[in-house]
């Protein structure tokens, strides 16, 4: 139990703080569904992320077939996640495995 509660904690603040800010997500655009650690739904969006109605400012970053998100304010302002693109429909993170649903 214990070597999941950094990914909570981390899952926990993607939702509460998805952020948004300028730029094309590339490979990421489009909605995608995480069933891992905490079940949920993301959406990214030119300049934004949309996670459990919460939208927030990001920038976006694609260095091969990596997606780096930073987030532009808010509790992870600073903050990047790093998303790795397997194909055009499936994409792991530190919090999981995302499926495109759109």
């Amino acid at each position: 139990m214990s070597k999941y509660i950094p990914r909570i904690i981390c899952v926990f603040l993607l939702l509460v703080l998805t952020a948004c800010g300028g730029g094309n997500p590339g490979p990421l655009e489009g909605t995608w569904k995480m069933k891992d650690v905490v079940p949920m739904t993301i959406t990214f969006r030119s300049g934004e992320t949309e996670a459990l109605g919460i939208i927030e400012k990001v920038s976006y970053e694609i260095i091969n077939n990596t997606v780096l998100v930073t987030y532009e304010n808010g509790l992870m302002k600073g903050t990047s996640m790093r998303y790795t693109i397997i194909n055009q429909n499936t994409v792991k993170s530190s919090l999981g495995t995302l499926r495109k649903i759109r």
